[in-house]
C-alpha cells in the first residue's frame, strides 16, 4: 500500500508539470477541455483590432504599439502551442491504462482568458535595462472555466500565457483538456537575467536555428541571447562599410549574417521577452581579422606550437597599442552599434583567454610582462567603453578583464564569470554587478571528447581516454545542483544578476544544436527562475524535478525542438521503479 501510495504521489507531480517551478502553486483534478474559439481579451486593446508580427519570410505587420505586440504575439503562440503542438502524455501514465478523460458526451469549457494588465510597460520595453521589468504574474483558472492572468507588464502576461500551455494535454480522440481546475499560480523570477550563449563562430547557425531557439528560450522563461558572433575561426558577422570581414572571414559566402538577419533575429527575441546581446570578443579571439586586416594581427597562425599563443587554433590578436587597430574598432562600432541600438541595450566586448605571449609577437609591443601589459590593455578597453557607453549601451566583459588584468571598468559594467563561484564573489566584492555560469555545471559542451588531433608521431595513448578540458558531460543533474550565489555574501547578493548557460560549438552545429542544449538548459532556466533552493533553504529535490523535467522534454519536442530524453518511458510510466 505504502509502494502505491509513493507512485501516486509521483505520478499527481508529473501531471501537474510547470517548468519553471512557480513561486506558489495550487491546483485541483477537475477536467476541463478547451477549444480554438475560446474568448480571450486583453486590457490593454481590442484583441480585433491586434494583428500580427513575423520575421523573416512572415508579414511582419508591426500595427500596434509594443506592448500590444508583445501581448499579441503571445496570444497568437498560446493558441498555436495548446491546439498544434500539444503532446498527449502516454508515458507518464501506467501501460495500457485509461488515463484519458471521456471525450463524448457534453465537456467543461474553458470560456474566456482574460489578460489583465495593471502596470504601463515603458516605451523600452523591447530592450528593457535588466530589474526594469516587472515580469510577475498570477494565473486563476476556475472550475467554471474562467481563466484570468494578472501582470504589471506586456512580458509578465506573455509568461503567464507559457504556463497556461502547460496546464493543457492533447486527446488521442482530438481536441486539448488539462485535468488540473482549479488551479491558482503566483509567480515571479528570482533573478532578473536568464540567458543561453550561443557560439556561431566556430560552427555557423543558420536563422532558423537561431528561431527555434528563441522559442525554446522563451518557453523556458529565459530572457537573454547572448550570441558569441564572431571569433578566431570565422567572422560570420557582415559588416556594410568593412565587407571583406565577413566576404573573407567567413567560413563561405553562405554562413554570414547580414545587418537584416540580426535585425530579426533581434525582433523575434523581443517579442518573446528574451534581449539578444551581440559579443564582439577582443583582443584575443580575433584572428579570423587577419584575413581581411591583416596587419592588425599578432601572433597569427603560429604553428605547430598554436597553444604557446591561444587557448586553441588558430593563434591570433589584435595588436594591443596600434593607432590602426584604434581606428579599425571605431570604424565597426561606428557601422554596427547605431543598428543594434533599437532592439538592444547591452553589448559585450569580450576579454577573454588573452594570452600574453602573443604580444612577444606584437610589433606594437614586444613583450609578454604584465607591468608593460597592463596599462596598454587599460588604455584598449577604455577607447572600446568610452565609444560603446557613449552609443548609448550597457557594457559587458569576462571576468579575466576585472580579476586577472586588473582593470578599472565604468561603474556599470556586468561582468561574465565563467570560471569559479569564488570569482563571481570577488567580481561582486568589487561592486561590479555578475553574471554566474560556472563551467563546471554549466557549459552545455562538455563531455563531448577531445577535438583536437595529435601531431604525427605522437604517442595518442597517452591522452586515454580523450577527455575534453571540461569533461565529464554535464548532465541535467549536475546543471540544476548549480547555484549563482555560492559562497557570496548576503550583503552583495543583489550584485548577482543572473547567469547564463553556454554552448561552445567546437562539435556543435545545426545538425545537433537541439539535443546539446535542450532539455539540459532547462536545468538552468529554473535555478534562475525560481532559485537554486527551496522555501527552506535546501537544495531543490531532483526526485520532484525530474518528472516535470520529462514533462517539459515532450513539450520541446511538440513545438519542433530535438531535445534528448530525459528518461525511458519505463520509468515516467513506473513511478519510483528507477529509483537507486
Amino acid at each position: 500500500m505504502k509502494l502505491i501510495s509513493t507512485y501516486l504521489t509521483l505520478f499527481a507531480a508529473t501531471a501537474s508539470a510547470i517548468w519553471p517551478l512557480p513561486s506558489s502553486y495550487e491546483h485541483g483534478d477537475q477536467v476541463l477541455w478547451i477549444e480554438q474559439s475560446v474568448k480571450v481579451t486583453y486590457n490593454g486593446a481590442e484583441q480585433s483590432q491586434l494583428k500580427s508580427y513575423g520575421h523573416g519570410g512572415n508579414d511582419g505587420n508591426h500595427t500596434g504599439s509594443a506592448s500590444q505586440r508583445i501581448v499579441t504575439n503571445a496570444i497568437q503562440r498560446t493558441r498555436d502551442t495548446i491546439f498544434e503542438k500539444g503532446f498527449v502524455p502516454w508515458k507518464f501514465n501506467p501501460r495500457f491504462s485509461s488515463f484519458e478523460p471521456d471525450s463524448s458526451g457534453d465537456k467543461a469549457l474553458v470560456h474566456t482568458i482574460a489578460l489583465k494588465q495593471n502596470g504601463s510597460d515603458s516605451e523600452d520595453i523591447l530592450k528593457a535595462m535588466t530589474g526594469d521589468v516587472d515580469e510577475s504574474y498570477t494565473l486563476t483558472l476556475s472550475e467554471d472555466g474562467e481563466a484570468t492572468i494578472i501582470a504589471a507588464s506586456s512580458i509578465g502576461l506573455a509568461h503567464g500565457l507559457t504556463t497556461f500551455t502547460q496546464l493543457f494535454y492533447k486527446h488521442t480522440a482530438g481536441g486539448a483538456y488539462t485535468n488540473l481546475a482549479p488551479v491558482t499560480i503566483t509567480d515571479a523570477p528570482l533573478f532578473p537575467w536568464r540567458g543561453l550563449n550561443v557560439d556561431t563562430s566556430r560552427t555557423f547557425k543558420p536563422l532558423a536555428d537561431m528561431y527555434r531557439t528563441i522559442d525554446a528560450l522563451a518557453y523556458s522563461k529565459f530572457n537573454r541571447l547572448h550570441w558569441h558572433i564572431t571569433d578566431s575561426q570565422a567572422w560570420p558577422l557582415e559588416i556594410p562599410s568593412m565587407p571583406d570581414l565577413a566576404g573573407k572571414g567567413a567560413y563561405a559566402a553562405f554562413q554570414i549574417y547580414s545587418p537584416e538577419d540580426v535585425r530579426a533575429v533581434q525582433e523575434y527575441g523581443a517579442l518573446l521577452g528574451v534581449q539578444v546581446v551581440l559579443e564582439i570578443d577582443q583582443p584575443g579571439h580575433t584572428a579570423s581579422i587577419w584575413h581581411s586586416r591583416p596587419e592588425l594581427i599578432a601572433a597569427f597562425e603560429q604553428l605547430p606550437n598554436w597553444d604557446t599563443y591561444a587557448a586553441e587554433p588558430p593563434s591570433g590578436t589584435l595588436k594591443l597599442n596600434s593607432s590602426a587597430v584604434d581606428d579599425f574598432l571605431e570604424a565597426l562600432f561606428d557601422d554596427l552599434l547605431p543598428r543594434l541600438k533599437p532592439l538592444a541595450a547591452y553589448f559585450h566586448l569580450g576579454g577573454d583567454e588573452v594570452n600574453k605571449n602573443s604580444y612577444n609577437l606584437d610589433d606594437t609591443v614586444r613583450s609578454n610582462e604584465s607591468a608593460v601589459l597592463q596599462p596598454l590593455m587599460q588604455a584598449f578597453m577604455d577607447r572600446n567603453m568610452a565609444q560603446v557607453t557613449g552609443a548609448g549601451f550597457v557594457p559587458l566583459v569576462w571576468e579575466e578583464m576585472l580579476l586577472d588584468w586588473n582593470l578599472t571598468l565604468p561603474a556599470n559594467t556586468i561582468v561574465q564569470s565563467w570560471q569559479s563561484d569564488a570569482n563571481v564573489a570577488a567580481v561582486a566584492a568589487q561592486g561590479h554587478r555578475v553574471l554566474g555560469g560556472n563551467y563546471n555545471y554549466w557549459y552545455l559542451d562538455c563531455g563531448s571528447g577531445q577535438w583536437l588531433d595529435f601531431r604525427p608521431g605522437a604517442s595518442s595513448e597517452q591522452f586515454w581516454p580523450y577527455a575534453d578540458y571540461c569533461s565529464p558531460r554535464h548532465n541535467w543533474r549536475v546543471m540544476y545542483s548549480y547555484d549563482p550565489l555560492a559562497g557570496v555574501p548576503a550583503n552583495a547578493t543583489h550584485l548577482v544578476l543572473g547567469g547564463e548557460t553556454h554552448i561552445w560549438s567546437e562539435q556543435t552545429d545545426a545538425v545537433n544544436l537541439d539535443r546539446m542544449v535542450w532539455p539540459r538548459a532547462c536545468a538552468a532556466a529554473e535555478v534562475l527562475w525560481s532559485g537554486a533552493k527551496d522555501a527552506e533553504g535546501r537544495n531543490r529535490s531532483q526526485i520532484e524535478a525530474s518528472p516535470r523535467l520529462s514533462d517539459m522534454r515532450e513539450r520541446l519536442v511538440a513545438r519542433g525542438v530535438m531535445a534528448e530524453p530525459v528518461q525511458m518511458p519505463f520509468c515516467t510510466m513506473n513511478g519510483t521503479q528507477c529509483a537507486l
